[in-house]
């Protein structure tokens, strides 16, 4: 009978989303991991497989937490639908500029690092800008029907504009010295709607 697990895998998962987020893939080592979940390297092996596993893990844990708040957002009701759009984005900014890492989004990072070069993390974040960008046409479309936004507009498009935005404040975010450039985007993109 082998003994029991001395940590909890989930808190596990968390915590080495944090060290990916913060290092990115490549730069993680399984050391990092070891000492940032304080186990040892065989129970790092012997519950996820590799650093691998626990990167697709990691990366699912962030689009099923930080990526969703944006969406959860964009779909409430109460607000105008470009009050909704403008909270939205400026969360965004503010939730990174408030980050002393600077760590932006790590969809948008993991694209950077590893699109085309690994199959299965260029498909987790491909279905997260998918997701990210169908909530924005969702909200446009919404907008169309209220009036608030002009019926002739492409919602599609609009929405890709909107998510390539994001992409764009998300990199921003990790040099800039503060909000003023971000949120003069965040007004023209509102203004062009």
């Amino acid at each position: 009978m082998g003994r029991p697990k001395q940590f909890d895998p989930e808190t596990a998962v968390e915590q080495a989303m944090q060290v990916f987020w913060r290092k990115g893939y490549g730069c993680t080592t399984p050391q990092d991991l070891v000492d940032a979940l304080g186990i040892g390297k065989g129970s790092l092996y012997n519950t996820f497989g590799s650093k691998h596993a626990l990167f697709e893990l990691s990366l699912r844990r962030y689009r099923d937490t930080q990526a969703k708040a944006l969406t959860d957002l964009l779909a409430e009701g109460g607000d105008s639908v470009k009050e909704r759009l403008r909270k939205g984005l400026e969360l965004l900014v503010d939730m990174d500029l408030a980050d002393p890492d600077r760590r932006g989004c790590m969809a948008v990072n993991t694209a950077a690092e590893l699109a085309r070069a690994d199959e299965t993390a260029t498909e987790l974040v491909r279905g997260m800008f998918a997701r990210t960008e169908g909530s924005f046409r969702a909200l446009i479309e919404e907008g169309q029907r209220s009036g608030e936004i002009a019926p002739d507009r492409d919602a599609a498009a609009i929405g890709s504009l909107l998510l390539n935005t994001i992409i764009g404040l998300r990199v921003t975010a990790r040099i800039a010295d503060g909000p003023d450039g971000m949120r003069r985007t965040i007004r023209a993109v509102l203004d062009l709607l």
